[in-house]
């Protein structure tokens, strides 16, 4: 009897020992993906976000994503030995994607702006932008009371925005400008059909984009002047210092290496 009560007793240790093991490894494994995904690395991808109705930043090349925002992030993915993987959504689908850890990080023309900095990182700026008006060329809704575009010459107009972007946010400012409606689109090229066809007055957009705009609608103009100017940067997750570090890294060997000119160069007027 008591030789049966030992083995027993063993039997259970043995069972209690091995749960524990188990245990462990199991939160062994929790803290090692934990570890992984706050690099902002996805094993051998590198996922960037992006929305590819912005050339030249990032655009449409037959069944590729291709633009100076993904020049850039091929390049930090080779830095870091990992595949591009690319993920084209709407701008705000991006933005949202990124907070969540669903992207490692977002390139896609995203400007600095105080308000994102509470929700997610940003990569040091590789981009001075100026933000224009484009406008129907021969009976433009909006006309500058100056020599130059203002925020006082959108009061009471229909202006559209790409939504969630940085046009988005000063328009709506009241110390900014004034319309009558702020039309907020998915996609540039809905602004533009809707421009065309009168239903507004005319687009906020950035000038790269803003000259491709016109370049292939030649019933649209950009207004003379500066709306106002921003800077673009790459968006990761709150937080991921490692990978923020990394992109940093290689924006500014690009910089110093002359590098985004080149890209620019290869991708404006295409």
């Amino acid at each position: 009897m008591k030789k049966k009560l030992v083995v027993l007793m063993a039997a259970v240790m043995m069972v209690s020992l091995a749960a524990c093991g188990n245990s462990g490894s199991g939160d062994s494994k929790k803290e090692d993906t934990a570890k992984e995904e706050t690099k902002g690395g996805s094993g051998d991808k590198l996922i960037v976000g992006t929305e590819a109705g912005f050339a030249p930043y990032e655009y449409m090349k037959g069944t590729e994503v291709v633009g100076i925002d993904m020049d850039i992030a091929k390049a930090i993915a080779d830095d870091m030995g990992k595949d591009l993987e690319i993920k084209n959504m709407d701008f705000d689908g991006a933005l949202a994607a990124v907070q969540s850890g669903k992207v490692d990080m977002v390139a896609a023309g995203v400007s600095i702006d105080e308000e994102r900095k509470q929700v997610m990182d940003f990569s040091d700026e590789y981009v001075d932008n100026t933000e224009v008006v484009v406008v129907n060329k021969e009976n433009p809704g909006i006309t500058p009371a100056g020599g130059e575009v203002a925020g006082t010459d959108l009061e009471g107009k229909i202006v559209g925005v790409q939504q969630g972007n940085i046009a988005d946010i000063w328009v709506a400012n009241k110390d900014n400008a004034n319309p009558k409606e702020i039309k907020r689109y998915s996609k540039f090229a809905q602004a533009v059909e809707d421009l065309k066809n009168g239903k507004i007055d005319g687009i906020i957009i950035d000038q790269y984009p803003a000259e491709e705009m016109v370049a292939s609608n030649d019933t649209l103009t950009i207004l003379n002047g500066t709306l106002f100017e921003d800077k673009y940067a790459i968006a990761v997750k709150k937080g991921n210092q490692e990978l923020l570090d990394q992109i940093n890294k290689v924006i500014k060997q690009l910089k110093d290496d002359g590098k985004i000119e080149e890209f620019t160069a290869n991708h404006v007027g295409n």
